[in-house]
């Protein structure tokens, strides 16, 4: 296990992680129902699906009855309603401005590798200028790979000039700790993001699972 005193770099997951964006992702997905004048679905009920973005929720809303409609138009109008309220009700988790003031503090470098698509997350990461000293941001579809694959991270590895053992990969969930240890990164889950069940995190062979991201502080 690494050392953590070695470490030069930390990379952030986004939704679940930095930020708490399920009830703006619910509100989209709940407008697309509404819509077809079917039920809405109920935040805890989306909460634990937020990390899956459009696709993972759709198929939350729709159940099998999602083979009735013609996907795209529901990605896109799900899409376009969440672009155009992105951060009504988005916040930085508890912990989060301290652990980046932190990180900015000790030199450490930091960034965010993302499965949202680059045009949402370069929309929504101005609303919140703790997170301005981002020295990189790759989207779901900035690179030809997207997380499980190592690609995106072992890119941002590269932009902040960090070696993969000497940086921190954190998120919520299964694919990305799975990209992190393709990428030969040390690997923190955070228990605080949309996780229904820490027990299940077990077989995800993180190295360290965390329910505050004070307690990345800690570790380092």
């Amino acid at each position: 296990m690494t050392n953590s005193k070695s470490i030069k770099g930390v990379l952030f997951d986004l939704d679940g992680t930095i930020l708490d964006t399920a009830n703006d992702l619910g509100a989209a997905l709940n407008h697309v129902l509404t819509h077809y004048k079917l039920p809405i679905v109920s935040p805890e009920i989306f909460r634990p699906v937020a990390s899956d973005g459009a696709k993972g929720l759709l198929e939350l809303g729709f159940g099998k009855a999602i083979e009735n409609y013609d996907y795209e138009t529901l990605r896109t109008m799900f899409l376009n309603f969440y672009e155009n309220n992105i951060a009504t009700h988005t916040t930085l988790y508890d912990g989060i401005s301290e652990l980046i003031a932190h990180l900015d503090k000790q030199s450490i470098a930091w960034g965010i590798v993302t499965n949202k698509p680059e045009g949402l997350t370069k929309k929504l990461l101005p609303y919140f200028s703790e997170l301005n000293s981002s020295q990189v941001m790759v989207g779901g579809d900035s690179l030809n790979e997207r997380k499980p694959h190592p690609a995106p991270l072992l890119y941002s590895l590269e932009k902040i000039n960090v070696n993969a053992e000497q940086c921190f990969y954190v998120g919520d969930a299964p694919r990305d700790i799975e990209a992190g240890k393709r990428a030969n990164m040390p690997t923190i889950i955070a228990g605080w993001g949309y996780i229904d069940d820490l027990a299940q995190c077990s077989n995800w062979q993180a190295d360290h699972t965390l329910m505050s991201p004070l307690d990345i502080i800690k570790l380092l």
